[in-house]
């Protein structure tokens, strides 16, 4: 299994940008898909971008679209999310996820998607 290591949370204005970082070790995540999460107060974890081995983005939810960029470096082991634009509701934990199985229809939830293993979350917090 693979151990993974969010960073770069934290509190942001409105109109602001963050960038997230995903570092993984104990195997090689070259050939996985990979994905970040997110959960809000109340709310499920639900999928937001994924990324194939190759760097193709395979999924990107309509509520991120043009603002959430997500990019991968296999030689470092590392994912990465780039967050322009924030907005209150972007307000959530972020988590960064392996091995991620995306089937059917969005929205993809982690109780109806195959994950392999996950990191412990980043908060993000959007002030307005």
């Amino acid at each position: 299994q693979v151990q993974l290591v969010e960073s770069g949370g934290g509190l942001v204005q409105a109109g602001g940008s963050l960038s997230l970082s995903c570092a993984a070790s104990g195997r090689t995540i070259s050939r996985s898909t990979m994905g970040w999460f997110r959960q809000a107060p109340g709310k499920e974890r639900e999928l937001i971008v994924a990324i194939s081995w190759t760097g193709t983005v395979t999924y990107n939810a309509d509520s991120v679209k043009g603002r959430f960029t997500i990019s991968r470096d296999n030689a470092k082991s590392t994912m990465y999310l780039q967050i322009n634009s924030l907005k209150p509701e972007d307000t959530a934990v972020y988590y960064c996820a392996a091995d991620v199985g995306i089937v059917g229809v969005p929205p993809f939830r982690s109780t109806n998607t195959r994950v392999g293993s996950w990191g412990q979350g980043t908060q993000v917090t959007v002030s307005s």
